[in-house]
């Protein structure tokens, strides 16, 4: 039999961490959720941080947010950037989705208001992921999109204009979704799977 005292049990390597740039606690526990299977320690972005988003597209303002979020921390860093946009209001309000108003129930009651009883009601959750290292260099990115239409009414509880966006392919509202069909079918889930498996890589985990 070996001696344990010749052969010492080595404690396990800490996993990597990774922040994500996000002061919106309903993406920091859907991005952390999406992220379960892969091999890292997720943490919030420092409280109290604010980033101004002047990029102008989803990915810009992802890169921005891990960029910064990745210098201040001396971590790797995540952004995420993400809007609804309705046809027929030509896109709105696309990249400017978490000011169209200061609350979820305004901004809903103004995109309800807008929209108006119009039968044209397509629309699309966008999504954008960035990867930045501890320099602030960003090394990965990828994007998502969900298709839906706008509801009438809120169906469900959730976040932003989740309650009012249905998802044809699960029959549901993006708050009603399950975790599992979240994660398959919206456009945050989409844009992690493409980004995982270069995060596995460049973070060196499995």
């Amino acid at each position: 039999m070996a001696d344990p005292a010749r052969h010492p049990v080595r404690p396990a390597a800490p996993h990597p961490v990774l922040v994500i740039a996000s002061s919106n606690r309903w993406k920091v526990v859907e991005i952390g959720a999406m992220l379960d299977a892969v091999a890292i320690e997720v943490r919030p972005q420092p409280d109290g941080l604010e980033i101004e988003e002047t990029g102008l597209t989803y990915l810009e303002n992802a890169r921005l947010k891990a960029e910064t979020v990745a210098r201040l921390t001396g971590h790797w860093a995540l952004g995420d950037d993400s809007g609804l946009e309705v046809d027929a209001l030509g896109g709105a309000p696309g990249l400017y989705s978490a000011r169209y108003a200061p609350t979820d129930h305004e901004r809903i009651h103004r995109l309800l208001h807008e929209l108006g009883p119009t039968p044209y009601r397509s629309a699309s959750f966008n999504s954008a992921m960035a990867l930045a290292d501890p320099s602030g260099t960003t090394v990965l990115e990828a994007e998502g999109i969900c298709r839906g239409e706008i509801l009438t009414a809120s169906q469900g509880h959730g976040g932003g204009y989740d309650p009012i966006f249905w998802v044809r392919e699960a029959g549901l509202s993006y708050a009603q979704l399950p975790d599992h069909l979240r994660h398959k079918l919206g456009s945050r889930g989409k844009a992690a799977r493409a980004l995982a498996p270069g995060l596995k890589h460049w973070l060196g985990v499995d």
